[in-house]
C-alpha cells in the first residue's frame, strides 16, 4: 500500500464500499452502512498482512463480512420484535376523555370515593392546593374539606396497605 493517509484510502475505496452495498441490496440506512464500510476499511488497513495477498481483496472481503454481520443482527432483531397491526391498537384504545392521565388513573383505581373526596384528592395531589385553598375554590368551610380529606384517607388506606 502506497497510500499515506486514511482520507486518501477512503476516497480511493469509496466506490468499492458502494459496490458492496449495491451487491447486498442495501437500500435502507445507506449512510450508516457507508460509515460501517469506512470503519471496516480502517480495520482492514490495520490488520492487513501483505504476505497473504493484495489489500484490495482483503478489504473487499472484510467490509462485506462486516455488512453481512450487521444485516444478520438487524434481521434477528426484526424477527424478535413484534409490531402489532393498527387494528390491535384500535381495539384496545377507548375514547379519549380529555382528562390528564393521572385523573383517569385515579378514576379507575378510586372508584368508590365520593365526588368531594376525589375533588380533595385531585386538588391536593395534582394541583398542590391546601385545605384552605380548596375550601375557597369550592366555596365551602374548611371543616367540610377536612371531612372530605378524612373520608378519602380512610378509603385510600384499603388500597395501600
Amino acid at each position: 500500500m502506497t497510500v499515506e493517509s486514511f482520507e486518501e484510502l477512503a476516497h480511493l475505496y469509496e466506490p468499492m464500499i458502494y459496490k458492496i452495498m449495491h451487491t447486498l441490496h442495501i437500500y435502507r440506512n445507506k449512510e450508516e452502512f457507508f460509515q460501517l464500510g469506512l470503519v471496516g476499511l480502517w480495520e482492514a488497513r490495520l490488520r492487513f498482512n501483505p504476505a497473504k495477498g493484495e489489500f484490495k481483496n482483503y478489504a473487499y472481503t472484510y467490509i462485506k463480512g462486516l455488512f453481512l454481520t450487521e444485516l444478520t443482527k438487524a434481521k434477528r432483531l426484526a424477527d424478535r420484535s413484534v409490531y402489532p397491526k393498527d387494528e390491535f391498537w384500535e381495539s384496545i384504545s377507548g375514547p379519549y376523555s380529555g382528562q390528564p392521565f393521572e385523573v383517569e388513573l385515579l378514576d379507575f383505581i378510586l372508584i368508590d370515593l365520593t365526588d368531594q373526596q376525589r375533588n380533595w384528592l385531585l386538588n391536593t395531589c395534582i394541583k398542590g392546593l391546601s385545605v384552605r385553598e380548596i375550601a375557597e375554590l369550592e366555596k365551602v368551610s374548611i371543616s367540610t374539606v377536612k371531612m372530605w380529606r378524612k373520608g378519602a384517607r380512610e378509603k385510600l388506606k384499603m388500597y395501600f396497605k
